[in-house]
């Protein structure tokens, strides 16, 4: 296990360093110079050389970098263009909402996805009805599943709130009515495709030997789903559901602008219009960050499960 870890993480470090230097090289070369955009286009370009060696981006790319990356890992993201906080206090006050928003959507779209798709009664019932779910969340774009979901429960119904946020401490309730439609909005399209990949493992496996078996020695086909298939399915779920964590974290920017949720993905959108170069390399390293970590936990707890791979890595 120790020699597994080992082997991710120097597999992790040069993707590391690659992503960050495409991302400071786009924001910050490609979007045009800071001074430039806080100036305006009245500004003499002596007032935008004389800013942009304030700020450092007279320097060589690699020398800007070096410096942002070797601060950023101290925890050092420097200043916002726009509001002159400190950025690592805008990411902590951000992330645990984007961090609760995507574990409360993996978890139920998880769980969801190969505890229903294994009932063995009215099985033609279920599979018609997570078919249907499926394509209305592989098909339908999250936004707007998210707007069709604040039409039905808070317009027309007036069941939850249409938009906002309300912290833990104003209320274990509150803050859970505000949060069931951007997990609904996240979790309908990944149990949908989550749903394909189990059910396809799960028709591959109950064909197999040891099922046949326990059919003879007269067991329920509810105990042959849930104790001998379910576990035997599980394994390509785990792996697709480690490789669909990008995704989820893209996912869930869309989501928080939709229900003005002040999570990164606010965050992320209101530094893209002002282009505030700090706070949008922030947001972006976390984010690669955060995948890689949990696509490592994904690694993991897949060893966990299948000995091969954790004898083999």
């Amino acid at each position: 296990m120790i020699l597994l870890v080992l082997s991710r993480i120097a597999i992790m470090i040069p993707n590391l360093i690659i992503l960050t230097l495409l991302l400071f090289a786009a924001t910050t070369s490609f979007l045009g110079t800071p001074a430039a955009i806080m100036l305006g286009e009245d500004a003499s370009p002596e007032t935008i050389a004389e800013l942009n060696a304030r700020l450092g981006f007279d320097q060589p790319l690699m020398v800007r970098y070096w410096t942002w990356m070797t601060d950023a890992l101290g925890g050092d993201f420097g200043r916002s263009y726009s509001t002159q906080q400190q950025v690592s206090e805008m990411i902590a006050d951000a992330l645990p909402l984007t961090l609760e928003l995507a574990l409360w959507a993996i978890f139920i779209a998880f769980v969801g996805a190969a505890l229903v798709n294994s009932v063995t009664v009215f099985k033609g019932v279920v599979d018609r009805l997570t078919a249907g779910i499926g394509v209305i969340g592989i098909t339908v774009p999250n936004f707007f599943l998210g707007l069709l979901f604040i039409y039905i429960f808070s317009v027309q119904l007036r069941l939850l709130p249409t938009t906002g946020w309300s912290p833990w401490s104003e209320g274990v309730l509150e803050h859970l009515r505000h949060m069931i439609l951007p997990v609904m909005t996240l979790t309908t399209f990944y149990f949908s495709s989550f749903s394909l990949v189990y059910k396809a493992e799960y028709k591959s496996v109950q064909n197999n030997l040891f099922v046949r078996a326990a059919r003879a020695k007269g067991l329920t086909e509810t105990r042959i789903s849930y104790r001998h298939i379910l576990p035997n399915s599980i394994l390509p779920l785990i792996t697709y559901a480690g490789l669909s964590l990008g995704q989820l974290v893209g996912g869930a920017v869309v989501t928080e602008t939709v229900f003005s949720m002040p999570g990164m993905g606010r965050l992320l959108v209101n530094a893209i219009s002002a282009r505030d170069f700090p706070v949008m390399l922030a947001v972006g390293m976390v984010i690669i960050v955060g995948v890689m970590l949990l696509n490592l936990l994904a690694d993991l707890t897949y060893s966990l499960v299948n000995p091969l791979v954790r004898h083999n890595g």
